[in-house]
């Protein structure tokens, strides 16, 4: 039986890659549960999510956050994926009951569903006046290869990226994780080749996440022929920082004739976007303050 999601963070002994390793299938079957996903769709958003997971990991204060919001010109819409310093992780497509035929047998469309016209946008909220972001063109609409355009061009630096879901026949997902791949400053080539010729060996990373019950058990393979070490292992789960109270400050935010057109209902019902949980407020409770 295959783990629980968690991830683990890797580098070499000396010191010329960083490597993180996620297994993200429990988090995306709840993306799936929660917006109804179909199989591309569902693939498209675990992608996301399952990258913004590791990229977050990097991530050092408490309040921290990081958003990859993903606009395309597919059926999908914007997908947006949202991880946190402590391992909290939620996300969104604007389209979840878009759908595309496989692009070849086994694999799922989801460039074509994404489209490969549109752009990526990393934004990292380090607590500063300003959140930190950037920002690419679509290279493919596959994710993975946007991702690592990403880093390549508004981090500077070369980056491997795989990203992976497996979907059953019912829809349900069999299993979904990802693989980031870093070079270090001064990095030797010869390394940064053993690796890239190691994952090319392996197959989708979706499969060696379905094929393989441990983290544990996929790291040699990816590292084989160099001595690392696992220097850190997070846990991490679908959580949403929604709440009655702050649904209920957008609400207060509206224009004076929004607000009139509300409290000409009986119950103003509103679903947060991430994690679809409803709210009721009475037309009354528009003008009351909020602690």
């Amino acid at each position: 039986m295959a783990e629980l999601d968690r991830q683990i963070r890797i580098i070499d002994r000396d010191k010329n890659i960083r490597v993180f390793l996620a297994r993200t299938t429990h988090l995306v079957e709840e993306a799936r549960l929660r917006h109804e996903t179909s199989a591309t769709a569902t693939a498209a958003l675990g992608r996301v999510m399952t990258a913004a997971v590791m990229m977050a990991s990097d991530l050092k204060g408490g309040e921290d956050s990081l958003t990859i919001r993903v606009k395309g010109d597919g059926p999908a819409g914007t997908i947006i994926a949202t991880a946190d310093t402590w391992g909290g992780v939620r996300g969104f497509i604007a389209n979840p009951a878009a759908d595309l035929p496989e692009a070849a047998r086994g694999k799922l469309a989801v460039g074509q569903l994404v489209g490969k016209h549109g752009s990526l946008e990393v934004v990292k909220d380090l607590g500063l006046k300003q959140p930190f972001s950037g920002r690419i063109e679509l290279v493919s609409g596959e994710i993975a290869e946007d991702l690592a355009q990403y880093f390549f061009v508004s981090e500077q630096v070369p980056t491997l990226v795989a990203l992976g879901v497996l979907i059953t026949t019912d829809l349900s997902v069999q299993a979904a994780g990802g693989l980031i791949v870093q070079a270090m400053p001064g990095a030797n080539d010869k390394v940064l080749k053993i690796i890239e010729e190691n994952i090319l060996r392996l197959g989708t990373i979706s499969n060696l996440m379905d094929s393989h019950p441990a983290l544990e058990e996929i790291a040699p393979l990816i590292m084989k022929g160099i001595e690392y070490e696992i220097v850190a292992e997070d846990d991490f789960g679908f959580r949403c920082k929604c709440s009655r109270d702050k649904l209920l400050q957008i609400l207060q935010g509206l224009s004076p004739e929004e607000k009139r057109d509300l409290q000409q209902e009986e119950n103003i019902e509103i679903i947060c976007n991430f994690c679809r949980q409803r709210y009721l407020y009475k037309p009354e409770e528009l003008d009351r303050e909020i602690n």
